[in-house]
């Protein structure tokens, strides 16, 4: 670990220290969670980086994952980022919340699967994971996750015991749908004067008049990545004096701004290839390549944006921030978004991932398609199986606008509804009893498996109960009401 916690970070070493400490419980066989909460671009990405090479250098095993705001109607899409690299463990779980597993994750086909297997296969599979070697599992960008997977992790987190795994999540300011009440926060503020003026002159030695930094560190709040990124885009007069017209606009507008512009100076290849990894949020490089080569864009494309530090390409696609995804994708013109979405469409495998191919056809169409309606329809029905009741009115949704005939355009605007109806009334997974008297000392205290497996045969029994309210086949309409 590193031996000076702040050395990398400005202005950060209470934060890193906190992170060190928990690294160290988690070492030590002790689980841990904790919620990074601050605005956008303060500097929580950073801290999230500081703990993974941590972990990585002190033998943890590290997965990660980030909410994706254009994907939080997708059910479990937050889980399946978290748990794809762990799925070769999952054969160790008993059955039914390995069965549970693989229905929420879209590995088999089945009804939709009870959301407390799914939160016990979570924590199991976590568990057997641990068994190895320490696990910290990251996820930044909470605000953006699917409400399914918001929930199951918060299932988890309120469950860990005795293994050594940590949960770390990064989060803006909380909102109606945040599932994190009672677990612990670490507030992420602004830097103070004297370490914005330090990192201000990283950014630009020796350019800034006395009273042009002042000013500019009272406006940023001390806010790091706006620090570094909105003087860019002074002019040397600005950079002077602060001879220049005042902006009034939000900070997160203005930093998405900054990156529009240095997007705007790269190649016009280059434009097209973040705007198509953009379109395409789960991360994978292959896709995106693939569609890239529909586009004739070559692989240099992605030079000038790396080298300018806006993405890195490798097995994952990395952009350097929420904000230059956000700017790459708002920046282009309709009909370049359209055909971008038509290649990764035709990129990708239709047997494979039908929906994800489906959603890239439906944000391709110039005006109402029935086939695609008819897709986006089967669509619902799949994550309405899965237990995505959200996804399946996000379908229905777009169905509908995409509907030519009035009719069946009314029956999938009323499904929809009906799907938005369920999804709010769904409630939070239940805590189990028994549970909180508990502590962390307490010989009696049992690790989660073995609570995990004793509760496994009754929550089957229950789950099949429940299930047999439902009889199969029936229509969208009939089973969200």
């Amino acid at each position: 670990m590193n031996s000076d916690p702040g050395s990398r970070l400005i202005g950060r070493r209470r934060e890193c220290e906190v992170l060190d400490r928990l690294l160290a419980d988690v070492r030590a066989h002790q689980s841990r969670v904790l919620v990074l909460r601050g605005e956008a671009g303060i500097g929580k990405t950073a801290l999230m980086e500081y703990l993974a090479g941590s972990s990585s250098s002190s033998g943890c095993h590290v997965v990660r994952a980030a909410g994706v705001e254009s994907e939080m109607e997708v059910a479990f899409a937050g889980l399946h980022q978290l748990c794809a690299p762990l799925l070769g463990s999952l054969g160790r779980l008993p059955s039914p919340q390995r069965e549970a597993m693989n229905r929420a994750l879209g590995l088999t086909t089945g009804e939709a699967p009870d959301r407390f297997l799914v939160g016990l296969a979570v924590l199991g599979l976590l568990a057997e994971v641990a068994e190895e070697a320490p696990l910290v599992c990251l996820v930044d960008d909470a605000q953006w996750l699917d409400r399914t997977s918001a929930q199951t992790l918060a299932f988890v987190a309120r469950r860990l015991l005795a293994e050594s795994i940590a949960v770390v999540l990064a989060s803006r300011e909380p909102g109606e749908d945040q599932d994190w009440t009672g677990i612990a926060e670490l507030a992420v503020v602004g830097l103070r004067d004297a370490d914005a003026r330090a990192l201000l002159d990283s950014v630009l030695p020796g350019r800034l008049d006395d009273r042009v930094r002042d000013q500019m560190v009272a406006e940023t709040r001390g806010n790091p990545l706006a620090l570094m990124e909105l003087p860019r885009n002074l002019t040397s007069a600005e950079l002077a004096g602060g001879f220049g017209p005042p902006n009034v606009r939000p900070l997160a507008s203005r930093i998405e701004e900054s990156f529009r512009r240095q997007l705007e100076s790269l190649p016009t290849e280059t434009q097209r290839l973040l705007l198509t990894a953009a379109a395409e949020p789960v991360g994978d490089a292959a896709l995106p390549w693939r569609a890239a080569q529909r586009l004739d864009i070559g692989v240099d494309a992605a030079d000038p944006a790396e080298a300018a530090g806006l993405i890195t390409f490798g097995p994952r696609v990395r952009f350097r921030h929420p904000l230059v995804r956000a700017a790459a994708y708002r920046a282009a013109a309709s009909h370049d978004r359209r055909t971008v979405h038509r290649a990764l469409a035709e990129s990708t495998d239709p047997e494979a991932d039908p929906d994800r191919r489906t959603w890239h056809r439906a944000h391709a169409a110039t005006g109402p398609d029935e086939e695609v309606a008819t897709e986006l329809e089967r669509s619902a029905g799949r994550a309405q199986s899965r237990g995505g009741v959200a996804a399946a009115g996000a379908f229905l949704e777009r169905a509908a606008e995409l509907t030519p005939d009035p009719g069946n355009r009314a029956r999938r605007a009323l499904d929809a509804a009906h799907a938005d109806g369920a999804r709010r009334r769904r409630c939070c997974l239940p805590p189990p009893s028994g549970l909180n008297h508990w502590t962390s000392r307490s010989p009696a205290r049992p690790t989660c498996r073995r609570w995990r497996q004793r509760c496994t045969p009754a929550v089957s029994r229950a789950a099949a109960c429940k299930r047999s309210r439902w009889p199969r086949g029936k229509q969208l309409t009939h089973r969200v009401r």
